[in-house]
């Protein structure tokens, strides 16, 4: 009589197994299978991608919508719906995904993109497009943002921290060439786009009039470049300090510097300024410099902040590489004055001997010296590194170690994107904190 009140029938081809062999299951991959379900239903209440969203249906977009050239009662295929792109690439960021290729086909893999699309066929070409072209708009939003928390007393703008962050250029060293080789480039591209519009223009009906069509503007973008690297080229030169006709300018991304990185190494590169308040650790402002050095910067970092959010800094913390004197008492006579907090400076002998400061310090110097002896200042000068170099590993950890864009002003839509994710999600950590603390 057999052990078991049913016979054992093996899933596994080849009739029943031997005793003693083990059972497992098998994948059945044939068997047809219905889901009843909605987008809506495959993403979570508390996913990021809701956050995201949640603050787009209440940000001011109408400068976008204005562009839309497809109207009601007009002819046209709809545009997409701006929201849904700008929502795709903050989740994207916050994913850590930076390539606009990528982007496209997870729109198509992942629930939570393809809720964010909800049945709207989005490709590449449209993603590059837009994020390409939407620096004044994130900056508004930026601004926006940050007023808001303001309003409702999240952001005090008391004490901030600054620092900068070298990002990769999307070009490579070799693309880098003198004044003498840009001219003949210059030369060579604008004949081969004459002669590639001489070539339409004799045989416009030519089945490969579209390839070629292809080449001619191919050409036309290389003419562009170079002639914006010769445009470049006296500006650079005059920062050089020494083997001036050595110069060198990039025909890949004109705007874009060798600067040195944290590697030790030199890359085409941009400066990324970021300014983090202290309490909250939001970006309260972010800049794309040109200048491989941050000496000179905390001036221009708080004007930036005043300009944005119509006040000072009550106090601002930096590394000793923004060190200037000239900011220091600017930033200490102003009516407004912002209290600096920055290590000084040791000056030495050739011997390695520490010297004295000189003696025809200003007032203002020689008093944020004395500032920064005491015990009491150098526990608020700590608050720097746990603040703004966060925010720094954090725009890293998401994807900012090379820009996919060429041009300054791609660059830093793409910087300022960064940061308005970073704040986004930075307002719903502070939120449930403040409900944690009020419930405790």
């Amino acid at each position: 009589m057999a052990d078991t009140l049913f016979p054992v029938v093996s899933s596994e081809p080849g009739g029943a197994p031997a005793p003693g062999t083990p059972r497992v299951q098998f994948a059945v991959r044939n068997q047809v299978e219905i889901h009843m379900s909605d987008l809506d239903g495959l993403v979570e209440d508390n996913h990021t991608v809701r956050v995201i969203w949640a603050y787009l249906l209440k940000a001011d977009l109408a400068e976008m919508y204005d562009q839309i050239q497809a109207v009601e009662g007009g002819a046209g295929r709809p545009a997409i719906d701006p929201r849904i792109l700008l929502a795709l690439w903050m989740y994207a960021i916050a994913d850590g995904i930076g390539s606009a290729r990528k982007l496209a086909k997870l729109c198509g893999d992942h629930n939570a993109y393809r809720w964010i699309c909800g049945g709207v066929s989005v490709n590449y070409h449209t993603l590059a497009d837009f994020r390409s072209e939407c620096e004044e708009l994130i900056d508004d939003l930026l601004t926006t943002h940050l007023a808001a928390l303001r309003m409702a007393g999240v952001l005090t703008l008391k004490r901030v921290a600054h620092d900068g962050l070298r990002v990769r250029a999307s070009a490579g060293s070799g693309s880098f060439k003198r004044q003498e080789t840009l001219l003949d480039y210059y030369t060579e591209a604008k004949e081969q786009v004459a002669a590639l519009k001489q070539e339409l223009h004799d045989d416009p009906a030519a089945c490969d009039r579209r390839h070629t069509a292809a080449r001619e503007r191919a050409a036309r973008e290389r003419e562009e470049r170079i002639a914006e690297a010769l445009r470049h080229y006296p500006e650079v030169q005059a920062h050089k300090k020494k083997e001036k006709d050595k110069t060198r300018v990039s025909i890949t991304d004109p705007d874009a510097r060798k600067m040195k990185m944290p590697d030790g190494g030199f890359r085409p590169a941009y400066n990324v300024q970021l300014s983090v308040d202290t309490k909250t650790q939001l970006i309260v402002d972010a800049e794309l410099i040109q200048s491989g050095s941050d000496a000179g910067q905390l001036l221009p970092a708080v004007e930036r902040i005043e300009a944005r959010h119509g006040c000072r800094p009550e106090e601002i913390l930096a590394d000793g590489g923004f060190m200037s004197g000239s900011d220091v008492e600017t930033l200490q006579r102003a009516e407004s004055v912002c209290t600096v907090y920055m290590p000084p400076p040791e000056h030495k002998d050739k011997n390695g001997k520490v010297l004295e400061p000189s003696a025809n310090e200003s007032v203002e110097v020689k008093a944020w010296r004395e500032r920064m002896k005491q015990d009491e200042t150098k526990t608020i000068y700590k608050e720097r590194a746990a603040t703004v170099e966060c925010a720094n590993a954090q725009m890293r950890n998401r994807g900012m170690q090379q820009f996919r864009v060429r041009g300054r002003s791609k660059a830093r839509g793409v910087m300022l994107l960064f940061a308005l994710v970073h704040n986004v999600l930075r307002e719903v950590s502070l939120r449930v904190s403040r409900v944690a603390v009020a419930s405790g």
